[in-house]
C-alpha cells in the first residue's frame, strides 16, 4: 500500500493580495501571487505548502481543503465512492505538474487527491 501524505493546503480568501501579505508578515511564509490564476501560493519553509483560491460559491470563507498525494487517483476516488464518498473532479493535468481529483467525503469535507509529474 503506498503512502498518502498530505502534500498541498489551501484555503480562501477575499483578496488574496492581502492574505497573502497578512501570513507573508506574520509567519515569514514566501508567498508567490499568480494573477493570470487568481491564487497564490505558499511555502512555510517545510512540507506542505499551499495555496490562497478566492472566495467563491464553490470556495466560501472559512472553507479549507488538503490534498493528498496517492500514485492512483481513478482508484482513490472509486474507493472513496465505494466508502460513501462522491467524486467532485475527475482526474485533470494541471500542465507540467501533475494530475488532481476531488472528492467529498461522507461528512461533506471537500478533499484533493494529487499525483506530482515524476521528477527527470
Amino acid at each position: 500500500m503506498s503512502k498518502h501524505p498530505i502534500v498541498h493546503i489551501e484555503f480562501s480568501a477575499a483578496d488574496r493580495e492581502a492574505a497573502g501579505k497578512f501570513y507573508a508578515d506574520l509567519f515569514g511564509w514566501k508567498i508567490q501571487q499568480m494573477p493570470e490564476f487568481n491564487y497564490a501560493t505558499f511555502e512555510t519553509g517545510t512540507d506542505p505548502g499551499g495555496g490562497i483560491n478566492p472566495v467563491s460559491e464553490s470556495y466560501p470563507a472559512g472553507t479549507v481543503v488538503f490534498y493528498v498525494g496517492t500514485d492512483d487517483i481513478d482508484a482513490t476516488l472509486k474507493k472513496a465512492e465505494s466508502l460513501g464518498g462522491k467524486t467532485l473532479m475527475e482526474k485533470m493535468e494541471v500542465t507540467g505538474m501533475g494530475w488532481m481529483g476531488m472528492f467529498r467525503d461522507p461528512s461533506g469535507n471537500m478533499i484533493g487527491l494529487w499525483t506530482a509529474l515524476p521528477m527527470s
